[in-house]
Formats: C-alpha cells, sequence, structure tokens
C-alpha cells in the first residue's frame, strides 16, 4: 500500500492551499484517512480525520479553516486549507487505516504518506 500526497507550496498568510493525497495498491478497505503535520521542533499532530462514512473531527487549531474530504472510490482524501497562518507551516503527512487484501489477518493497519511541505509567510 502506498499513499501519495501532492499540492504543498508557499503561501502568504491568508491564503489558502489544497493538498491531495490517493492510496494505491493492495488495499481490500480503508477505514479512514487523515491529515497529520509535524512543525520543525514540535511532535507531529493530528489535523483532521474522515471516517468512510464521512464521520470528520478537526485539530482545534485548525476548525473553521481547514476543511477535509473524501472520495472513497479513489481511495483519496483532500484538505483544504483557507485563511492560513505562519503557525501552519509544517510537513503535513497524510494516513490511511488499510485493510491489505493480500494480509487480512492482520487487520486494518496504518500507512503513512511521505509528507508534503506547506510554508507560511507572514
Amino acid at each position: 500500500v502506498q499513499l501519495q500526497a501532492s499540492g504543498g507550496g508557499l503561501v502568504q498568510a491568508g491564503g489558502c492551499l489544497g493538498l491531495s493525497c490517493a492510496a494505491s495498491g493492495s488495499i481490500f478497505s480503508i477505514n479512514n484517512m487523515g491529515w497529520y503535520r509535524q512543525a520543525p521542533g514540535s511532535q507531529r499532530e493530528l489535523v483532521a480525520k474522515i471516517t468512510r462514512e464521512g464521520t470528520r473531527n478537526y485539530a482545534d487549531s485548525v476548525k473553521g479553516r481547514l476543511s477535509i474530504s473524501g472520495d472513497n472510490a479513489k481511495n483519496t482524501v483532500y484538505l483544504q486549507m483557507n485563511s492560513l497562518k505562519p503557525e501552519d507551516t509544517a510537513v503535513y503527512y497524510c494516513t490511511a487505516e488499510v485493510l491489505d487484501r493480500w494480509d487480512a489477518r492482520s487487520g486494518y493497519r496504518d500507512f503513512w504518506g511521505q509528507g508534503t511541505e506547506v510554508t507560511v509567510s507572514s
């Protein structure tokens, strides 16, 4: 299973960016997908998650500004980021909880993308 993220970049404060992440490989089912971020010198933190049924949860710091959505048919998750702040600067990682069709006995496992950098200038 591979996760390929794209869409990071440099933006001014108050601007917007969109991230996308597509999962591929031996996927039987995806339970949820999400985004984490890690700023320099900080721990990785949850940004937003969405379940297969469409239930969303967000970190308090991004509520009202960032929006997660998903396309189950495409095994893809999106993160629309509006009203960006310098403190949103981080490497953003997508994740998916996947049931591998060739390793179903292991149950759902977490897979991670390679990370995409978002820089918000003040």
